[in-house]
């Protein structure tokens, strides 16, 4: 059995390491370095670390606070905002970066997936996926930090993008997001059961209970959350005491 993971999040803007509800009412949740010092220190199994305003403000991430996080911890460590092209994704690397995270660029320029597959491996191409469900559409992705709604359903999204070479899938409800009424389990499940690769659940953790049901309910193979940890509300070495008592299979 695959060990389970366990993945704090960081979106930056400004430097800083910010959480909101829904994609907004932003507020700081911190000095991005020092989490992720205390987030390895405390036994998470990777990080995730998002420029959520690079996209929209169209910038690049900011190499040097990569670098400078880096530094500090020896657990895999994601990077996602303003990736547009090959070279972008080289200069994350070379900074310390193992994985990368596209989104927006991903929808627009669907050979971009195939193109970093094929150059880094598929290893360190996650693909990002920010999904809305309305009565109206079903499970729609969305694009631009989740402001426009694209044509895409989210299944068929997630599995044309693994087949052009995404290695993994970080999916993102924004109907949960922030709301720590639990993750998004229908269409997490879903999702896990359409692609080979791992998914991510994402969005609208707010007890332990919730991270055993995206586990073993929704399968998926790790679990993101941001505000339960930057506020200290859940320290990760409990939560994944209750994980082994759920029986679910994590690294201690």
């Amino acid at each position: 059995m695959l060990t389970k993971r366990i993945i704090p999040c960081l979106d930056i803007k400004n430097g800083r390491c910010v959480k909101g509800i829904q994609f907004e009412n932003i507020r700081d949740a911190g000095d991005p370095v020092e989490l992720a010092k205390w987030y390895a220190a405390q036994g998470a199994d990777e990080l995730v670390f998002l420029d959520i305003t690079a996209t929209n403000e169209e910038r690049k991430t900011f190499a040097e606070l990569v670098r400078d996080i880096a530094r500090h911890i020896d657990i895999p460590f994601t990077v996602g905002g303003g990736i547009g092209s090959v070279e972008d994704v080289e200069v994350l690397l070379m900074a310390g970066a193992d994985k990368v995270s596209i989104n927006s660029s991903a929808i627009r320029t669907p050979q971009l997936v195939e193109e970093l597959s094929n150059r880094f491996g598929s290893q360190c191409v996650t693909v990002a996926i920010d999904t809305k469900y309305t009565d109206a559409t079903g499970w729609k992705v969305y694009t631009r930090a989740g402001t426009i709604e694209t044509e895409h359903g989210t299944v068929d999204w997630a599995r044309k993008v693994v087949d052009l070479g995404a290695g993994e899938i970080l999916l993102t409800s924004m109907n949960n997001d922030g709301t720590k009424a639990g993750f998004a389990l229908d269409i997490t499940k879903a999702v896990s059961e359409a692609v080979s690769v791992p998914v991510i659940a994402s969005g609208g953790a707010g007890n332990m209970q919730h991270f055993a049901d995206a586990f073993n309910k929704a399968h998926a193979d790790a679990a993101l959350a941001a505000s339960l940890f930057h506020f200290r509300e859940l320290e990760i070495p409990d939560l994944k005491r209750f994980l082994k008592k759920q029986g679910v299979e994590v690294r201690i």
